[in-house]
């Protein structure tokens, strides 16, 4: 009888020990959980109280009427958005904000890409000019605005002092209909060009000197070494460019509201202006919340037709 209890316990013990183990890596775990949860909580909180309230705030709003004090009024269901969709210059300003997209994306990416193309090598001087090219990813919004605005002045501006040099008349860079827009968007690529820079400079950086060194051994022109090789291979920093200098594209409005206020002839009035307007001049919460909420749409559809299509083409290492 003795004989077949010690044989029990010893078959027992074993069990008792694997059953501590699964409870200990349990507990283990369960603190790994809590500890992942604790530090992801402020970053949580913060989105919950400046996007996801917002948001949310904005879905209730689009769906009211407001007073002059912005005070809900009335519930009018899918009105904003039926009467949105009927307004002529809400189309416009959707044409505007794609004019200013074409005139902004494509320029700094190229001029941002060359620029990092011919200062990526370690040669004597590059510092210096990887500096000032990297210089205007420090500058705010309202600081640009206020040196272009200085610059683009009809009669004591820069701009129109070199091209009196040369014998051009002055350019009402800021209040003439055909160069209101291209003048906000010269600011705008200037202003974007040093984050676009320090991008594709960091990506450049990042291809092996050896393929380089290959691509030089087995003579291979520019075309063949950027167009062939080099852009392949810089295509995930170019990829992430495009999506955020579209996004951030959609969403500019300080330079708009400081150098043009939507004018002249609503020739810079892109959607978030008006969203602008009708939210915090007109005090129409209701079609300024309809807006916003049409303008992420916009830009969710967006983003995830690049992400379906485009990365396609991109080549991760």
């Amino acid at each position: 009888m003795e004989t077949s209890q010690s044989a029990w316990g010893a078959k027992a013990r074993p069990q008792t020990a694997a059953g501590a183990a699964r409870s200990g890596g349990r507990a283990v775990r369960w603190k790994e959980e809590l500890a992942a949860y604790a530090f992801l909580a402020p970053s949580a909180l913060l989105f919950a109280a400046f996007v996801f309230y917002p948001m949310a705030q904005s879905m209730y709003l689009s769906l009211h009427v407001t007073d002059p004090q912005g005070r809900i009024a009335q519930f009018v269901g899918l009105d904003n958005f039926a009467s949105l969709f009927a307004s002529p210059l809400f189309y416009s300003g959707l044409r505007v904000t794609g004019q200013f997209i074409l005139y902004t994306v494509p320029t700094t990416i190229l001029i941002g890409l060359m620029l990092a193309m011919l200062t990526h090598r370690a040669l004597p001087g590059m510092r210096w000019f990887r500096f000032v090219f990297s210089l205007p990813v420090a500058i705010s919004v309202g600081t640009a605005a206020v040196i272009w605005l200085l610059l683009f002045h009809p009669s004591v501006g820069m701009l129109n002092y070199f091209l009196g040099e040369l014998g051009v008349a002055p350019i009402f860079w800021l209040s003439d209909p055909k160069w209101a827009m291209i003048s906000v968007s010269i600011l705008t690529v200037w202003m974007n060009l040093g984050f676009v820079y320090i991008v594709l400079l960091g990506g450049l950086n990042g291809i092996a000197d050896d393929i380089f060194d290959s691509l030089s051994v087995d003579g291979a022109g520019p075309l063949r070494k950027y167009g062939q090789v080099v852009l392949p291979l810089l295509s995930p920093s170019l990829f992430f460019i495009t999506i955020v200098s579209v996004i951030g594209s959609f969403q500019a409005f300080g330079q708009f509201h400081i150098l043009t206020k939507g004018g002249p002839m609503n020739q810079t009035n892109v959607i978030v202006y008006q969203i602008y307007q009708d939210a915090f001049v007109n005090f129409r919460f209701g079609t300024g919340s309809a807006q916003a909420l049409v303008l992420f749409a916009i830009l969710l559809v967006l983003t995830i037709v690049q992400f379906v299509f485009v990365e396609k083409k991109v080549h991760y290492q």
